[in-house]
C-alpha cells in the first residue's frame, strides 16, 4: 500500500485535541486507529454505534488498560501502514480499513470502501493490505465487499442499500445513471438504475426534506414516471427499519419472482 496516498485529514475541531490528550498518557509507539483514525480521515461509517473513546493500537506485549476515554487494541503494524497527520501517528487508510473489516457490518464496510475509492485510494492498495495479513479476521468479508465497491456511490447509506441488494442476490445496479427521454432531453441522474428493466431507485437522505429539494424531487419524479420509468424512493428508516420490504419492492419492480 502506498504511504503517499492522499486522503484529507478531517478538520475535527473537537476530536484532535481529545486525541492528543489521550496520547499524552500512552506509551511510545501507540497509534490512533480503528474508528478514531477513520474519523480523522473524514470517513463516515454508518450502522456503527456512537463511540466517543479514542481507539489506540499498541505493539504486542504492551500492557495498557482500557479507560473510559480510550479503547486499546494490540497488534504489530508494519511501518508501511503508519502515517502521520497534524502531528499524530495513526494507521494508514488501508490499515484502518483492514482493522475495521473485522468489526463493521458489511454494509458499513462497503460505505467506507466506496468513500475511499471516491477519494482516489487505489483499488490495488486494498489488495496489498489484505496480502500483508493473510490470517486476519474479517478478510473474507473484506474481499466480498471489494467486489461490490464503487466510487460512484452517492452517500454512505446508499452504499448500505446497495449491500442489501447484493446480499439478496439481485442484479447489480448502474450507479449515477443519467436518464434522457426520446428526444435526448435530460430527465435526471439517479442513484441506482436497471436500465433494461427501466427501474430506478433513489435513496433520500436528510437533504431531501428541504422544501426546495423536495419540490425538485417531485417534478423530476413526474418526468421520469411519464417517460415510462418505475421509480422507487427509500429513506434510512426504510433501509434500517424494514430492509426486507425494501428488497421485495425492488424485486417486484424488476419482475423477479
Amino acid at each position: 500500500m502506498s504511504r503517499d496516498t492522499y486522503l484529507p485529514l478531517f478538520e475535527a475541531v473537537d476530536l484532535l485535541p481529545r486525541v492528543r490528550a489521550v496520547l499524552l498518557g500512552a506509551p511510545e509507539g501507540a497509534l490512533v486507529s480503528h474508528q478514531t483514525a477513520a474519523s480523522l480521515f473524514g470517513l463516515q461509517i454508518p450502522l456503527a454505534p456512537e463511540d466517543a473513546r479514542i481507539h489506540l493500537t499498541v505493539p504486542p506485549r504492551t500492557h495498557l488498560r482500557h479507560r473510559p476515554d480510550r479503547r486499546i487494541h494490540v497488534s504489530a503494524v508494519p511501518v508501511a501502514q503508519i502515517q502521520r497527520r497534524a502531528g499524530v501517528a495513526l494507521t494508514s487508510p488501508g490499515r484502518t480499513w483492514l482493522d475495521l473489516a473485522a468489526h463493521l457490518p458489511p454494509g458499513a464496510l462497503l460505505a467506507m470502501t466506496d468513500q475511499m475509492l471516491a477519494r482516489r485510494y487505489p483499488r490495488a492498495g486494498f489488495d496489498r493490505v489484505l496480502a500483508s495479513a493473510p490470517g486476519v479476521r474479517g478478510r473474507r468479508i473484506a474481499r466480498q465487499v471489494l467486489d461490490v465497491a464503487n466510487p460512484l456511490a452517492g452517500s454512505p447509506m446508499e452504499s448500505v442499500l446497495r449491500w442489501l441488494i447484493h446480499e439478496a442476490g439481485l442484479p447489480s445496479p448502474v450507479l449515477q445513471h443519467v436518464v434522457r427521454d426520446g428526444d435526448n432531453r435530460f430527465l435526471g441522474q439517479v442513484d441506482l438504475a436497471w436500465p433494461d428493466q427501466r427501474v430506478l431507485v433513489e435513496f433520500d437522505g436528510n437533504v431531501h426534506r428541504e422544501r426546495r429539494v423536495f419540490v425538485d424531487d417531485l417534478r423530476r419524479q413526474n418526468g421520469l414516471v411519464l417517460a415510462g420509468w418505475k421509480l422507487l424512493r427509500f429513506t434510512s428508516a426504510d433501509v434500517l427499519g424494514r430492509p426486507h420490504q425494501v428488497i421485495e419492492a425492488i424485486r417486484t419492480a424488476l419482475g423477479i419472482q
